[in-house]
């Protein structure tokens, strides 16, 4: 029955099962302390994928899963990622950090610059077997990129989280989302340095060129029109950064992160932005999930990826926490202080996923090293909460104590 299906029906399925298997799980299973809705909707898409789904059911699995139907979910893919990287640059509090900017450098920096450190040191041990480094990548490429998404804080899951936790509009959420935002421009920042195509810099110096102007006047475009038109406008803005950046061979999530990078969070209502990012994760973002769960790969056999994943958590966990330890001792921060803030800058999930399928597009990483590093992620985000929540109840003053 199923040969007579046409491309919409057999999309239309696939929505079934993006959709409905997350959700019964997370409801049913009452997952929310140890895995938000978003971290469950990322471990449905691995487990759907050809690792585990396609090698149960392969006939099923690429009936569903077809040329076709890939496609279409990669499209809504690309543009839910594309707004949701957007909101993540508009919600950058770049003013607050500076004005408390010693603080905000020292946390930042080292909350990064160590973990950095730990996950290139774990990158040169995976150049030395066969199946990591991707085709197109240098092996600089290749460390530095593995040793960045060790470093990566997911700022939309990190707000996420603190939300759940009742501490984001706290003095102390708001402190770890300024210490977020400066990580997530280094991020961006040495993003764009790694795809940097010597070929073609001429023409990314001539992007980063235009688009210095053309924010410019799109600064002074939005304080002039009316908020209900600047939703609008936004999206046309974003489609052409993101056209412009990929043009330039600099990909089209940089465009997008910039786009938002540049507006101010203060031309749109908080609440309407909050309901955006909802809504989008709600609605589009499972998508993305389920198309990342179809690129994770086991060619190098499943015990060598999972160990590859383990020592990639232990140096992207240890080096985050010591690195904000060291951070603490600096600015003398309270006992168990710098404990909370580490765990909870170590949220990975969204952004490291698309940081890293940026890599694995651009062939610097391959689909194995892919893998590991989104089960890394993953076992990241869910360490999170049932790490930080009790050691929030010990030190319940913590939350109200401002910088």
């Amino acid at each position: 029955m199923h040969t007579a299906m046409g491309t919409t029906e057999i999309f239309l399925l696939a929505m079934v099962i993006i959709f409905l298997i997350p959700y019964v799980i997370w409801r049913l299973g009452n997952t929310n302390y140890y895995a938000p809705l978003v971290v469950v909707q990322i471990i449905a898409g691995i487990l759907l994928g050809p690792g585990v789904l396609g090698a149960a059911y392969p006939d099923y699995y690429q009936f569903v899963f077809n040329p076709a139907v890939i496609q279409s979910l990669n499209s809504i893919a690309w543009w839910a990622v594309m707004i949701f990287v957007m909101i993540a640059g508009i919600e950058l509090d770049l003013a607050k950090a500076w004005e408390h900017r010693r603080e905000s450098l020292i946390t930042a920096g080292m909350a990064l610059g160590t973990p950095l450190v730990f996950g290139c040191v774990a990158a040169v041990g995976m150049l030395m077997y066969s199946g990591w480094i991707g085709p197109n990548g240098h092996e600089w490429q290749f460390v530095v990129g593995v040793g960045m998404a060790c470093a990566v804080t997911a700022l939309p899951i990190l707000i996420l989280l603190m939300e759940n936790l009742d501490i984001l509009r706290q003095p102390i959420g708001q402190r770890i989302l300024r210490y977020a935002s400066v990580d997530d421009v280094a991020i961006w920042g040495v993003l764009a340095l790694i795809l940097l195509d010597w070929t073609r810099v001429g023409r990314q110096l001539g992007f980063l060129f235009l688009f210095a102007v053309a924010a410019w006047g799109y600064r002074k475009l939005m304080v002039r029109i009316p908020e209900r038109d600047r939703w609008y406008v936004a999206m046309v803005w974003l489609a052409i950064c993101g056209f412009a950046a990929d043009w330039a061979g600099l990909h089209f999530m940089v465009g997008a992160f910039l786009a938002g990078a540049v507006m101010d969070a203060h031309w749109f209502d908080q609440k309407q932005m909050d309901m955006m990012r909802h809504h989008v994760l709600l609605a589009f973002m499972p998508v993305f999930f389920l198309s990342t769960g179809l690129r994770t790969n086991w060619g190098v056999g499943g015990s060598a990826v999972f160990i590859a994943a383990a020592v990639l958590l232990v140096a992207s966990v240890s080096g985050k926490l010591i690195g904000v330890q060291i951070a603490g001792r600096i600015l003398k921060w309270a006992p168990g202080e710098a404990s909370i803030i580490g765990w909870l800058l170590q949220t990975k999930a969204l952004i490291m996923i698309i940081f890293v399928n940026i890599l694995l597009d651009k062939g610097i990483i391959t689909n194995e090293t892919f893998t590991a590093l989104l089960l890394m992620a993953v076992g990241s985000t869910m360490l999170t909460v049932p790490v930080v929540y009790p050691r929030l109840q010990q030190v319940r003053e913590l939350i109200f104590r401002a910088a």
